[in-house]
């Protein structure tokens, strides 16, 4: 009787073939292990019936940048999932409905609270809320009435949801269109662009503009000239105006969000208001900075790259509030995870707590410099009642955001720079003849000389 023969597969009679099978494999694991760990920070639907369509077709001459300067990393360890855009959307919208203005009882909550401040602020000058309702003083440096159109006034006025709010004075950024809009986005939420008359002739030379239209429209944003009856000579004084008083300019806007010029927003503005926000129940979301936790890191940084050239008053600005109680940051000041933002993205929630925040930031730019990181751990630190922060990662940040090169860079590349820390370029850059009397327990304590 005949037995039966089995042979092995044609499979396994090649080792070669068999090799090349299984190399083929591991590739193509590897491949797809690195194309998802390179978006992993950020997970999302895709928005509902997504906008395709370019917002915005810039003529040849604007030379819009094609190409946003380079990541430094590629990936997180807390990555943030945004939820169904179409849920979204209902969501924000029917809260915008229900939910009604903070009105004259919060302007008066935030003159009462003036005096849980714990710091010694001073302004340069006092202004009057411009309110329909009530006029009286609140403690937040800020003019009668921003200086633009009535037509752009009253279209502010009407924005009731989500605000998107940039800003260019000095030409010194390209206008970008937000990307990954839902079809929806745009007719639920402002997206508005303060500019100077310098940027708006620049507009006007590539005939984006037209000085004969009340209205300027490109693409997504609303071009919302300010005259010349600017309140500040410095451009960056003025743009920290919208940027920190947004609640101010949009009275019955419930959320907005604020994008440097040199950032484009790559993410629904809904969904990173539902993610960063509502879901993570905070009344400010921002980034850490890349690299600095400290606030003496970034005075330091401030003054040895010029970007304040005033080093006397950055000196005394850095000794008043170490006088008046600032320390480094440690484990105690958790959940706060850092004592330095990067400002180019803040999200809010307008309510008491982050409208007190922002005025009482915008009166220390005022006293001192528009230099917004300085202040900012003081200012959180001491005010009442505490506010609730989102500080996310800076790998968040860079997936929702691409950052581009200003106008004005003197030939220099654009982005991001290591300041490397230490004892003598501290002092040498930001003190005189070792002049840190008030912020010597600071400093020591930031090197961890110190535990009093």
């Amino acid at each position: 009787m005949a037995s039966a023969k089995f042979s092995k597969p044609l499979l396994f009679q090649s080792k070669l073939l068999c090799f090349s099978v299984f190399y083929l494999f591991t590739s193509l694991f590897l491949a797809l292990y690195s194309t998802l760990s390179s978006t992993k920070c950020t997970f999302r639907s895709s928005p509902y019936d997504p906008i395709q369509s370019p917002l915005f077709t810039y003529p040849p001459s604007y030379g819009h940048h094609k190409h946003a300067l380079p990541t430094l990393h590629s990936s997180c360890n807390s990555p943030v999932f945004f939820s169904d855009y179409w849920m979204v959307w209902k969501e924000i919208q029917e809260f915008s409905r229900n939910s009604t203005t903070l009105g004259s009882r919060v302007i008066r909550y935030l003159k009462d609270s003036a005096d849980s401040f714990g710091g010694n602020f001073t302004t340069k000058k006092r202004f009057s809320y411009y309110d329909h309702e009530d006029d009286d003083e609140i403690p937040c440096g800020f003019l009668t009435r921003f200086p633009v159109s009535n037509s752009d006034w009253n279209a502010m006025q009407r924005c009731d949801g989500v605000v998107v709010v940039s800003a260019i004075f000095n030409d010194h950024d390209k206008i970008r269109q937000p990307r990954g809009l839902g079809s929806k986005t745009l007719d639920s939420v402002c997206f508005v662009m303060f500019i100077d008359d310098v940027t708006f002739d620049g507009l006007h030379y590539h005939k984006m503009v037209s000085r004969d239209s009340k209205q300027h429209k490109i693409g997504a944003w609303r071009i919302v000239k300010v005259s010349s009856e600017l309140l500040y000579q410095n451009a960056a004084m003025n743009g920290v105006i919208p940027k920190y008083l947004v609640h101010r300019l949009f009275p019955n806007s419930k959320y907005s969000i604020w994008v440097d010029a040199k950032m484009q927003l790559v993410v629904d503005p809904l969904l990173l208001i539902h993610s960063l926000i509502i879901k993570a129940d905070a009344d400010i979301a921002m980034s850490k900075h890349p690299f600095f936790v400290h606030t003496m890191e970034e005075a330091m940084a401030t003054a040895r790259w010029k970007k304040w050239g005033n080093v006397e008053a950055l000196r005394s600005q850095i000794e008043t509030y170490c006088e008046h109680g600032l320390e480094p940051w440690s484990s105690n000041k958790l959940p706060y995870p850092s004592d330095v933002p990067d400002s180019a993205l803040i999200l809010r929630r307008h309510g008491v707590s982050s409208n007190l925040f922002s005025c009482l930031i915008f009166n220390e730019l005022e006293a001192f410099n528009p230099r917004d990181q300085l202040p900012f751990a003081y200012v959180r630190d001491f005010m009442k009642p505490k506010l609730k922060l989102n500080m996310f990662d800076v790998e968040v940040f860079e997936q929702v955001a691409s950052e581009y090169r200003h106008n004005l860079n003197n030939g220099k590349v654009g982005g991001r720079s290591i300041v490397q820390m230490n004892k003598d370029t501290t002092i040498s850059n930001l003190f005189s003849n070792g002049s840190y009397n008030q912020c010597q327990r600071y400093l020591l304590r930031m090197w961890g000389e110190s535990h009093d």
